[in-house]
């Protein structure tokens, strides 16, 4: 090798949830050999990034943590960045994380050694191999702005929702902002105050209810504290609600019509123009979109300072902003809200796997994998937050603690095999995975005929699970074997290994030895 390598058994990539999550739960498995890589300067991953105005969770704060790490002392129902951030910081020193983290560490390349049966990773600040690879940087690390003729030419501000310029200051400023997705309904009440003009660019309305926030008192908290199976039980019924709702989403949309009157309620309580109304209101079934919750942004919409655009930006003329529809507006700062890379992930393009090809080559036809978690041809990696493993109801923590379940079996059946051994997803499983869970989604509300950020470029759905976060659990307790090859490094290449040279090709163990 060229480069002088650091070996661990594990290295986990990124430290947001699914990052610090897998290395708790590698501690708790024994495993203390393993190293976070992380490119930023700070855990937290996306709410360490999205520091707009107004940046908050739309999952309640007690269902959005670690059932290992409960805290009883959320200071609201739906808490902001700044209280989970510093959430995730109290998760890394409770729990000895900080001597793994490695800080500064952008990962630029990984490569599956065969011969030598281990992941060769190379990052801004060293290099490193790891027996197996945990990938956790998440499907909302990597902000996506489309590509507008005329945006280079504008002389005003441009920033992303996640990449937030803290250092201008919109006050009095002509402001446009891009998308209506759950960052910008957020970010238009918090500075709809504050700007001289807001104009708000709507591709397609989002449905909104009501997000029923409320500060936690001092006596709850106390409770919590002093009888913590009061915020389990909480958690518990937070869990279980959303449970029963499963069903309308993925079997009987029809049965969200209820549901779509209330959202339909609940816009004519603060909009009373019928023209903005109609702007206002989808034309596609509720749910098939995520539901945004708010309790502000219909009133901001209202206000007279700002207009609404019903479609997207189009052009930027000077310092004009034009839409597709030919609306224009005189602006002195863009801001794009216009979400994340989530069906053809950045970090996909620095993963090549055993056969040469990158992990975004093999993913050109739409991302695949086995339970959401490992992908054929990329022995002994893994990655939190997969394909198909999303949700539009729950708590996403719910389906990380599933797949930490699966990491920690994985590992453990590794050790059990013994020697320089790799698990290798088999081809036949992960399509027979993915036709059962494509099947299922068929019939589910994501796929009615809207346009959203759950679909890739082909129109299918990779982002969702179209069932239970019990069911999830379920199906990713424990690593079935028969699902895997069993690769081990021949004898010829141990001893090869031992004089010094290495690069003889692995043996695979067929079904028998499975």
């Amino acid at each position: 090798m060229s480069q002088r390598y650091e070996h661990v058994r594990v290295a986990v990539i990124g430290s947001g949830f699914g990052g610090l999550g897998a290395a708790v739960r590698l501690r708790r498995e024994g495993i203390t050999d393993f190293v976070v890589l992380e490119r930023a300067d700070s855990v937290g991953g996306t709410w360490r990034d999205n520091g707009y105005p107004g940046c908050a969770c739309d999952v309640p704060s007690h269902l959005y943590s670690f059932s290992f790490a409960p805290n009883p002392d959320w200071p609201r129902t739906f808490s902001g960045q700044e209280h989970i951030r510093g959430y995730l910081e109290h998760v890394s020193d409770t729990f000895g994380i900080r001597p793994h983290l490695r800080f500064g560490h952008d990962v630029l390349m990984m490569r599956w050694n065969t011969g030598e049966l281990h992941w060769e990773i190379e990052t801004s600040r060293g290099a490193f191999t790891a027996d197996v690879v945990v990938s956790a940087t998440g499907p909302l690390s990597d902000p996506k702005v489309p590509d507008i003729p005329g945006l280079d030419g504008f002389p005003g501000r441009v920033f992303h929702s996640a990449r937030w310029d803290h250092d201008y200051d919109l006050r009095g400023k002509r402001v446009a902002v891009i998308g209506t997705g759950a960052s910008a309904i957020q970010i238009v009440p918090a500075i709809q105050p504050l700007v001289a003009k807001l104009t708000l660019f709507q591709r397609t309305p989002p449905w909104v209810m009501p997000r029923m926030d409320r500060a936690i008192g001092d006596g709850e908290r106390r409770l919590h504290r002093l009888l913590p199976l009061t915020a389990t039980i909480r958690r518990g019924l937070l869990w279980g609600i959303r449970e029963l709702q499963v069903s309308a989403f993925t079997k009987r949309p029809e049965r969200l019509g209820l549901v779509e009157s209330l959202a339909k309620a609940n816009m004519a309580k603060s909009i009373k123009d019928p023209a903005l109304r109609a702007k206002l209101t989808p034309s596609y079934r509720i749910g098939c979109k995520r539901i945004l919750l708010s309790g502000d942004y219909y009133p901001a919409l209202a206000r007279p300072n700002v207009e609404v655009v019903a479609s997207g930006l189009a052009e930027v003329r000077g310092s004009t902003v034009v839409s597709s529809g030919g609306a224009a507006a005189e602006v002195d700062a863009i801001v794009f809200g216009t979400g994340f890379r989530v069906t053809d992930l950045p970090i996909a393009d620095r993963v090549v796997g055993a056969d040469g090809s990158t992990l975004a080559e093999t993913w050109k036809d739409g991302m695949e994998s086995l339970r959401g978690a490992t992908a054929a041809g990329f022995p002994n990696w893994m990655t939190i937050i997969g394909p198909n493993t999303g949700l539009g109801n729950s708590s996403m923590i719910l389906m990380i603690e599933s797949q930490l379940n699966y990491l920690a079996d994985y590992l453990r059946q590794l050790d059990v095999l013994g020697g320089r051994v790799a698990l290798g997803a088999r081809p036949s499983a992960v399509r027979a995975w993915n036709r059962r869970v494509q099947e299922r989604m068929k019939r589910t509300v994501w796929n009615t005929g809207c346009s959203s950020w759950y679909l890739d470029a082909s129109g299918r759905n990779t982002t969702l699970w179209p069932g239970t976060t019990g069911e999830f659990r379920r199906q990713t307790r424990t690593v079935d074997l028969s699902e895997y090859e069993v690769i081990r490094a021949p004898r010829t290449a141990v001893a090869d290994r031992a004089a010094g040279s290495s690069g003889v090709a692995p043996a695979a163990v067929g079904e028998e030895g499975a």
